[in-house]
Formats: structure tokens, sequence, C-alpha cells
């Protein structure tokens, strides 16, 4: 079941996170997603321990779609160097699987 994918990434704010989102449903690079938080975020930047709070954004695509929209996130993103990361999913209801092809289609 490696045709879909579930994709994450982070924003500084609700708004932030609520635009990714829409940009890429609208641009049918996601057939929908989710923005959740805040949450608590700790990390390095540029060589110190940083921690924030952060809204985590989940979008659901195609394998086909996924290279897009990845780019489509990094060029939206107000950070440099934003996370944006993948993975597939293992399983799901063949209506919902075939309503994600048709979204991003």
């Amino acid at each position: 079941m490696t045709d879909y994918f579930q994709v994450s990434t982070t924003a500084a704010s609700r708004e932030a996170a609520i635009n990714l989102v829409r940009s890429a449903v609208e641009g049918r690079l996601a057939a929908c997603g989710q923005v959740l938080g805040p949450v608590v975020s700790v990390f390095w930047h540029k060589g110190e321990l940083g921690e924030a709070e952060e809204w985590q954004v989940f979008l659901k695509t195609t394998a086909a779609k996924y290279p897009e929209l990845e780019a489509h996130l990094i060029d939206r993103h107000p950070w440099d160097n934003p996370e944006v990361t993948a993975w597939p999913l293992a399983a799901g209801s063949a209506t919902f699987l075939e309503w994600v092809t048709r979204s991003t289609s």
C-alpha cells in the first residue's frame, strides 16, 4: 500500500499551518489535511538547543503527488529549512484511498 502517504510539517502559528494545508488541498496536491496544536518542539537550531510552540500539519496524498507536494510545502513555508516528512500508509479503507486518488487528480 505504498501508493499513499501521510505527510507532515510544522509551522510557528496556527494561521501559517492552515495556509499550508489550504494551499496544498486547493492545488490538489493533497486530498485533505489537519492542523493540530499547539505542540511543544525541542530541537537544535544554529548550534543551540531550542524549544518552541508549533502547530503540526498532516496531509494525505498519493505517492505520485508527493514530490510536487514536498516542493510546494518547502516553497510556501516561512522557514528556511522546514521539516517535511512522509511515511507510507500501511492500510486504509478502499473508499477513502479511492477518494484520495480522485481528490488529487
